[in-house]
């Protein structure tokens, strides 16, 4: 029955209208005592239209067209080489915040721009999650994991979640990322290197040409890294070469080739040496 005001008695609210009244009351507190960011907003507006000027001045005809020629697909591109980028982002130094709204504009050169610009410790899994999504060529998708990613502290974490999606950018970045932190992690020893490798076997028959690419690379870095991890990938290799599935046996027998060469065989042996 509904609450009646009776004389000399305070009427009851319900918990859930009191608390609402009380977040309403809570917002407008926090409105009044806190003044808004926009002096903060407005320099990182200036900073990425600063950003983007400069890029679309560096921007060539060769380097527009090397876009096409090396099967970049960027919807919004400017044309700008690598060393460029790297020149700006020494420029701006670390900064998450501008990492963040970089990426937001969807440029191509501003998204790659990010991957040096963010602060890794201060990278997210649902950040690095929302920008996997966003991947749309093998340029960025390569670029973010070797780069910012194999940096943050959820690497590992990934590359078992991301080897399984369907998406083929965000698959590839699983054995991009592997691939990254096979050549960069100087610390990590053999053991979760030796378990990646029934990932790889697993993706090794996607036929998606950036995905097989992808999982290639991480192979071949892997096997790379030790003489451990060498004559476990060689025996993976080889068993991917024997394969009924024409990717896999791609894999397989580039792998392979590479994992077996002289110059392999003996970078591995003065490693042991020393």
């Amino acid at each position: 029955m509904p609450l009646e005001k009776r004389p000399g008695k305070k009427v009851m609210e319900s918990p859930r209208k009191g608390a609402k009244k009380r977040a309403t009351a809570s917002r407008r507190k926090n409105a009044l005592t806190k003044s808004p960011p926009t002096r903060s907003r407005m320099r990182l507006r200036e900073e990425v239209q600063a950003a983007l000027s400069w890029l679309e001045k560096k921007s060539t005809k060769r380097d527009r067209e090397n876009l096409a020629r090396f099967g970049i697909t960027a919807s919004q591109a400017f044309g700008v080489s690598m060393a460029n980028i790297q020149a700006l982002a020494k420029r701006l130094g670390r900064n998450h915040e501008l990492a963040a709204a970089l990426w937001d504009t969807g440029w191509y050169e501003a998204r790659l721009l990010a991957s040096f610009v963010d602060e890794p410790e201060r990278v997210t899994p649902a950040q690095m999650d929302r920008w996997c999504r966003d991947f749309d060529n093998w340029g960025v998708c390569d670029t973010l994991c070797f780069c910012l990613f194999d940096r943050t502290p959820h690497a590992w974490a990934k590359i078992e979640q991301w080897s399984d999606a369907r998406g083929e950018f965000v698959r590839r970045a699983a054995f991009a990322l592997l691939a990254s932190l096979a050549g960069h992690d100087k610390t990590e020893g053999d053991e979760r290197f030796l378990s990646s490798l029934r990932l790889i076997e697993r993706a090794a028959v996607d036929e998606r040409n950036f995905v097989k690419k992808g999982v290639s690379w991480a192979l071949r870095r892997v096997g790379r890294r030790s003489a451990a991890l060498n004559a476990a990938a060689v025996t993976l290799a080889r068993r991917l070469s024997a394969s009924p599935q024409a990717a896999a046996r791609w894999v397989g027998s580039g792998a392979l080739k590479e994992l077996t060469s002289p110059a392999v065989v003996r970078r591995l042996a003065a490693k042991r040496r020393r």
